[in-house]
């Protein structure tokens, strides 16, 4: 499945406002890692959005406490969530470890959600790693054949920071009733290409989504060339 491509010369802000849009429906967010997201996070922090109905959650996050420099967390609470009241942030404790950090928030999701449900959050954010992974969901990785957990503990990332990480699975982030991929740059280009117009695969995980909801692709020109 193809996202709808847009193209922006101003991709921080426009990413900002879509954020800022979802937060003021009162909508269910989740939130991901990365310097093109942490860019639109302080955008959005600065644009005075009412946040008071909506939750966040995350896509991911790296196994350390969420003081670390490394967590997910922590950059998006520096940079966002410390700035604003939220209704209630959902993070994914990674002091846990995989196993056990991936167990505790399907327990939060259910408790939130209802058991045995896969979550339809109202707006997904997602990053393209240059080896076109998306949240913790790495190439060739056990974790993209999951299809009966909302959560996996990922022993084994692709890329660095070596850690072991928490994840959303594929059907959590297909129920999305939007999901937007947020790409800067020309170094991601040949990740997009691979997963938004080559052979849907394993070696490239963010070519297996397929969201029942609205699916954007929020890029600049630079990271679109081989569009």
């Amino acid at each position: 499945m193809r996202p709808e491509v847009r193209i922006s010369d101003q991709l921080v802000e426009d990413a900002a406002q879509l954020l800022a849009e979802a937060a003021e429906r009162g909508g269910r967010l989740v939130l991901t890692g990365g310097s093109t997201p942490k860019a639109t996070y302080e955008r959005l922090a600065q644009m005075g959005a009412d946040w008071s109905g909506a939750e966040v959650w995350f896509s991911d996050e790296r196994c350390v406490a969420p003081d670390h420099e490394q967590s997910n967390f922590k950059m998006a609470n520096d940079a966002l969530l410390s700035k604003i009241a939220p209704a209630e942030v959902h993070r994914m404790q990674g002091e846990l470890g995989p196993e056990d950090g991936a167990i505790e928030y399907d327990k939060e999701l259910s408790a939130v959600l209802g058991p045995g449900v896969v979550p339809e959050f109202d707006l997904i954010l997602l990053g393209l790693g240059p080896d076109a992974h998306c949240a913790s969901l790495f190439p060739n990785n056990p974790e993209l054949g999951i299809r009966d957990a909302n959560v996996a503990g990922v022993e084994q990332p692709g890329m660095a920071p070596l850690v072991p990480r928490i994840t959303l699975t594929l059907p959590v982030l297909n129920a999305g009733r939007q999901v937007v991929f947020l790409v800067s740059g020309e170094e991601k280009a040949e990740a997009v290409a691979r997963a938004f117009k080559g052979t849907p695969g394993p070696d490239a995980p963010s070519s297996l989504l397929e969201p029942r909801g609205e699916y954007v692709l929020l890029c600049d020109a630079a990271a679109a060339k081989h569009l």
